[in-house]
């Protein structure tokens, strides 16, 4: 099986990273990013023992979401407009993608439950890239006290697509430091303990940097459908 095999090399990955940076391999979470791959695909990762998938898409994660429901925890990682909002939020388990005021009142409102969230943080300065700038992180995660639906579990971002090594571990170094600032303010609504961070191409990096979750797609999956 396709998944299987990728997954015995990602997992060895982990360990050698954690080895390096003195973690425990069980503390990180790996989740199939599925958004390229068939349902059919998606079911082989979950029988290979993956329980964690991610979707960035509406129409997406419903087809997928119809067939294996909640077998699966659900991450829901990619730009959520707040007018779709209603149609995902009690089937998502996770949202990865919280940048915005406007988003965390649709979250709040349509939510039936408390919603486990990372605050996305654009700590490339990339144009292109979504997130919340470092230096406004801390006041937003505060202002989501107001909002009883919404839990801070973490932080997220995507670091810069490049093979300098140092680059890329200051982008994570930084999530991190981030994350340890808003942690330590014992926040109720905002334990802040997670770190997702590093993909296909930089996951060894993040683990060593500290991130709990990886989202791995390509290296792990593959890549069925193109868009």
């Amino acid at each position: 099986m396709v998944v299987q095999k990728n997954l015995e090399t990602i997992k060895q990955d982990i360990k050698e990273a954690c080895q390096n940076s003195n973690r425990n391999p069980d503390d990180v979470e790996i989740i199939a990013v599925t958004k390229y791959v068939s349902l059919e695909r998606a079911i082989e990762a979950l029988d290979v023992g993956i329980n964690h998938l991610g979707e960035n898409r509406l129409e997406g994660f419903l087809h997928k979401y119809e067939e294996i429901g909640p077998r699966a925890t659900w991450h829901f990682i990619g730009t959520l407009q707040s007018r779709k909002v209603k149609d995902i939020i009690d089937h998502i388990d996770y949202v990865h993608s919280l940048d915005r005021s406007s988003l965390a009142k649709e979250i709040n409102k349509r939510a039936n439950k408390q919603v486990p969230c990372f605050v996305q943080v654009n700590v490339s300065g990339e144009e292109s890239k979504h997130g919340i700038q470092p230096e406004d992180v801390q006041a937003f995660v505060e202002k989501m006290k107001n909002y009883e639906n919404i839990q801070i579990v973490g932080l997220m971002t995507m670091a810069l697509h490049v093979d300098d090594e140092e680059v890329l571990r200051g982008c994570f170094q930084m999530l991190r430091e981030l994350k340890e600032t808003i942690q330590n303010q014992g926040y109720s609504h905002a334990p802040c303990q997670y770190l997702s961070m590093g993909m296909s191409n930089d996951y060894r990096i993040a683990v060593e940097e500290g991130a709990t979750h990886i989202r791995v797609g390509s290296k792990l999956v593959g890549r069925e459908i193109e868009e």
